[in-house]
């Protein structure tokens, strides 16, 4: 059994112990590997479907197509085409998209017409298409990491957006305490079963903040308990956003926010919200903030 989705654990509840273990020493540069098996990932958050259900009844709302920037394995954009509305998917790491092809093949041809899948970088992607509602769900903003990319991904958001297009997505709210846990110790977990070979594996993880870049390095740790050589290791690098700072970010990329919520509901960001969410749309001169 899964005790919480990795690298989105904003509890030490959620583990039973801490024990002392070699830090794996995670640097700064190290990419995210936790993308790399598209099947774990959608075992790991198969339970998650709260924002599922919110971005289905806000495309609704809103009106199709949208754009999804980290489309993942489908999970939001499935989701959408199987309640009639036509979504384009993008994401640039090629086994999610393989994973989001296999599970999108075994759908009703009704839902695969209304499904595109490309491979993009969210920082570089210009489709000759403009959209009504754009989204970048369950965090994927967290993944842009240095200030030119936070400012390119706001640029293709705006670029793709009609002319009372809205962009609505997600970030993980900071949590202190999980910025400040020792490096160097093991957050334990239970026993989770790994689909790459059926194997039950012991479940931990390590937490490492850089406070200059304010990327906080999960590092996901697999432990077989009877062949220490088959024990494996995954990465999640996620920047983090803190609440005012988001604010500040995108009305200076050209926005002005319409709503903002924690978790997804009407209520104010405390310590205990995950996640924060915001709906926006161009602002009046459709162009980032400039100093006079």
């Amino acid at each position: 059994m899964v005790l919480a989705a990795p690298g989105s654990l904003n509890s030490p509840r959620i583990f039973a112990r801490v024990v002392p273990r070699r830090s794996p020493g995670v640097g700064r540069g190290r990419p995210s590997t936790h993308y790399d098996d598209g099947r774990y990932y959608d075992q790991a958050y198969r339970r998650r479907r709260h924002d599922v259900r919110f971005y289905v009844d806000l495309a609704t709302r809103i009106g199709g197509p949208v754009l999804e920037l980290g489309v993942g394995t489908g999970r939001v954009a499935f989701a959408l085409a199987q309640s009639g509305i036509e979504v384009v998917g993008v994401d640039a790491v090629p086994a999610m998209l393989s994973r989001a092809e296999e599970r999108v093949a075994k759908m009703s041809r009704a839902v695969r017409s209304r499904v595109e899948l490309r491979r993009g970088d969210l920082q570089s992607l210009r489709l000759r298409r403009r959209f009504p509602l754009v989204i970048a769900p369950f965090h994927v903003w967290n993944h842009l990491y240095a200030p030119k990319q936070i400012e390119r991904g706001f640029a293709t958001a705006r670029h793709h957006l009609g002319p009372r297009g809205r962009f609505a997505f997600d970030v993980l709210v900071p949590d202190p305490s999980s910025l400040a846990r020792e490096p160097t110790r093991r957050y334990r977990g239970g026993f989770v079963p790994h689909p790459k070979d059926g194997e039950r594996y012991q479940y931990g993880e390590f937490f490492n903040y850089d406070p200059s870049s304010q990327i906080e390095t999960v590092t996901m740790d697999f432990e077989h308990p009877v062949e220490p050589n088959r024990s494996f290791t995954t990465t999640l690098r996620q920047r983090q956003f803190f609440p005012a700072e988001l604010e500040a970010l995108v009305r200076y990329n050209g926005f002005d926010i319409e709503t903002r919520l924690a978790d997804f509901r009407d209520e104010p960001i405390t310590r205990s919200t995950e996640s924060q969410f915001i709906l926006a749309k161009k602002s009046p001169s459709g162009a980032p903030f400039k100093a006079p």
